[in-house]
C-alpha cells in the first residue's frame, strides 16, 4: 500500500459513494480545519492509482509531545475515522487491507511512541478495529442507536415503538403547534437553547455559535433544522439534523420542550422521521441515527423509537503515562 496526504480539493472525489458520514466530507472538514486546535492532515492508502482507505487526522505537536485525533475534541463531533473501500468482497482482503492501512498509519505518525496521545472514534461503518489492539492500542466498544427506515412505512414504523412513545406523539399532533425546519434562523434558536440547558445544569458547553454556523452553512443541503413554535410564534423546541448518503443523524438541540403541559419532542423526532420517509434531502438516506446509546437515562428514551443498537470503536493510547493525558482529552470532549 502506498500512503499519501490528499489535499482538501481532492478529497469528495476520492469518497465512496457510502459507509462515510456528514463530518467526512470536504466541507465540514474545511470547517474543522479552521476551528480545531493543531493541524489537520488527511491521508489515502492507494492500490495502484486507486483510493483504497481514507482518514481525516488533527495533529498538535508540542514540546512535551504529540496529539493525533480523530474526531477533533470540543467540536460537536461524534465520530469519525477511517474510510475502508476494499475492491473485493472477500473477508481475507478486506482484512488485509485493514491492517495494511492501520500500520501505515501508526507507522507514518508514530501512533506508539511514548510521546504520542492517540485517540479516535471510528464511524458505524468501521467494524474491524483489531489491527489496533494487535498494536497495543485500547479499544472500547461504544454505541449508537439506528433506525432503518428503508423497508417500512411510517405506520409500520411507529407501531414498533413504545406505548408511551406513540401516546406522546398522538397528544401533540392534537395541539396547535407548528414543526417546520427554518434552516440558518431555526439552527441558531436551537443552538442557543442548547447553550442555556447545559449552562443551567453547570456543564460545559464549548461550542461557539460561529462554528455551529460555519458547519451548519457549509454542508448546506447535509444540514436541516427543525423547530417546534406555538400558536404566537415562541420557539418551544428544536432539532438540527445532519446528513450523509447513508443516513440523517441528530446533531443539537433536543432540549424537552413544553406547550400546554405536553412534551413536543418525541413528535419532534417523528416529524424527522416521516420526512426521512417522504422528503429526505438526499435521496440515498436509509436510517435516523439517534447518535448515542451510552447514557442510561438517555437510553432509556432512545430505546422507544425501535431502533436497533449499533456499535461502533473508541481507539486510544494505553499505558501508565496516558493515563493523566487521556483523563484531560475526556473532560474536553465528554
Amino acid at each position: 500500500m502506498r500512503l499519501e496526504q490528499l489535499p482538501l480539493e481532492e478529497w469528495d472525489a476520492a469518497l465512496p459513494r457510502a459507509g462515510f458520514e456528514p463530518f467526512h466530507t470536504a466541507a465540514a472538514l474545511d470547517v474543522l480545519d479552521s476551528h480545531a486546535s493543531g493541524q489537520m492532515q488527511l491521508f489515502a492508502g492507494y492500490n495502484g492509482q486507486n483510493p483504497v482507505a481514507m482518514v481525516p487526522l488533527f495533529i498538535q505537536r508540542r514540546s512535551i509531545g504529540t496529539t493525533v485525533t480523530s474526531p477533533p475534541p470540543g467540536l460537536g463531533v461524534p465520530r469519525l475515522g477511517p474510510i475502508l473501500m476494499p475492491a473485493s468482497p472477500k473477508r481475507s482482503k478486506q482484512e488485509r487491507l485493514n491492517r495494511r492501512f492501520a500500520t501505515a498509519i501508526i507507522e507514518e505518525l508514530e501512533l506508539d511512541s511514548s510521546r504520542t496521545l492517540f485517540r479516535m472514534i471510528g464511524n458505524t461503518a468501521y467494524s474491524d478495529p483489531r489491527p489496533y489492539r494487535w498494536a497495543d492500542f485500547e479499544i472500547t466498544p461504544v454505541f449508537t442507536y439506528r433506525l432503518d427506515i428503508s423497508e417500512s412505512s411510517a405506520d409500520e414504523l411507529l407501531s414498533n415503538c413504545s406505548k408511551s412513545l406513540r401516546r406522546e406523539i398522538r397528544d401533540v399532533r392534537d395541539l396547535e403547534v407548528d414543526i417546520q425546519t427554518e434552516g440558518l434562523e431555526g439552527a441558531h434558536a436551537v443552538y442557543e437553547q442548547t447553550e442555556s440547558r447545559y449552562r443551567q445544569q453547570d456543564e460545559p458547553f464549548s461550542l461557539s455559535w460561529e462554528y455551529v454556523r460555519a458547519m451548519f452553512e457549509a454542508l448546506d443541503k447535509r444540514a436541516r433544522s427543525y423547530v417546534v413554535r406555538d400558536p404566537d410564534g415562541e420557539f418551544v423546541s428544536g432539532v438540527t439534523v445532519v446528513y450523509s448518503n447513508d443516513a440523517a443523524y441528530f446533531w443539537q438541540g433536543g432540549a424537552r420542550g413544553e406547550y400546554n403541559g405536553t412534551t413536543v419532542n418525541s413528535y419532534l423526532h417523528w416529524r424527522i422521521i416521516e420526512d426521512l420517509i417522504e422528503d429526505p434531502p438526499i435521496q440515498t438516506v436509509s436510517a435516523y441515527d439517534l447518535v448515542g446509546a451510552n447514557t442510561d437515562r438517555l437510553c432509556k428514551y432512545k430505546s422507544k423509537f425501535g431502533a436497533s443498537l449499533q456499535p461502533y470503536y473508541k481507539i486510544e493510547s494505553s499505558g501508565p503515562q496516558m493515563e493523566l493525558a487521556k483523563r484531560a482529552y475526556h473532560t474536553l470532549t465528554g
